[in-house]
């Protein structure tokens, strides 16, 4: 069967799934974007249909090489989507949001969701049960905040995140300085995260709350209300882009 093969390159990593249709087959996770595992990747895996989300200018090799082999699609602005946007900026939508947010309406349809990516930065944002995008919330992640304390003073330590389990809440005092910023990085996150939550449970009934990204173990951890964790949201979202931009495309 021929696959679509969904691209998402972020700020340190390349994250590459295989779909035939809506099942992922194969996921890898690339330090860099290597043209030669590209192409042989490509030709392997019957490759038909190939989507690609970039927060940094793509190689003019890799966009010929799509474009020249493949029903191609590079992610922007300007893509059609199969939900709607009630965003006033859209060109400045990140698109690891807007393809979160495709993968929750063809997870969840036709309810509220609630969708959470805590990685590098946290973003919160709410679709509707109509499945239209209407915004959310962007803030520092967890390791930004470590970073941030450490680089915007003179005497506070670089502390790197802890590997620990759930009941962070059940300590909640640092008792060394390294621990206050720990806990202040942590749990600052953790309960502005469950603040946002239920300030959206008060204003849509049904709500489900998903959960993405690098540090979602940590939050599904040690957030009571029920979570549903998908750590492949994104990939899903850019698979059903695709998709709908193929079927608009004469059938494709």
């Amino acid at each position: 069967m021929q696959r679509n093969l969904t691209i998402d390159i972020g700020n340190t990593r390349t994250k590459i799934a295989l779909f035939e249709e809506n099942e992922l087959v194969q996921k890898e996770v690339w330090e860099i974007l290597d043209m030669d595992r590209l192409r042989e990747l490509s030709y392997n895996q019957k490759v038909k249909k190939v989507i690609l989300s970039s927060v940094a200018k793509v190689p003019t090799a890799v966009e010929d090489f799509f474009m020249t082999q493949f029903y191609y699609l590079h992610l922007s602005a300007q893509t059609p989507l199969p939900i709607g946007l009630q965003y006033l900026t859209p060109d400045t939508l990140g698109k690891d949001r807007v393809a979160a947010a495709v993968g929750a309406q063809h997870i969840y349809p036709g309810e509220n969701c609630l969708v959470i990516d805590a990685g590098t930065c946290i973003t919160m944002d709410m679709l509707d049960r109509n499945g239209v995008f209407l915004g959310g919330n962007i803030s520092p992640g967890i390791e930004m905040r470590l970073k941030a304390m450490h680089h915007f003073t003179a005497r506070l330590p670089l502390v790197k995140q802890a590997d620990i389990g759930g009941h962070l809440k059940e300590n909640p005092l640092g008792n060394s300085t390294e621990n206050a910023i720990r806990l202040g990085g942590e749990l600052g996150a953790l309960l502005e995260t469950e603040g946002f939550i239920k300030l959206m449970e008060k204003r849509f009934q049904h709500l489900i709350v998903i959960l993405t990204g690098g540090d979602t173990d940590f939050f599904v951890k040690n957030i009571k209300t029920k979570i549903f964790a998908h750590p492949n949201l994104v990939l899903i979202g850019l698979n059903q882009i695709l998709q709908y931009n193929a079927k608009l495309t004469d059938g494709f």
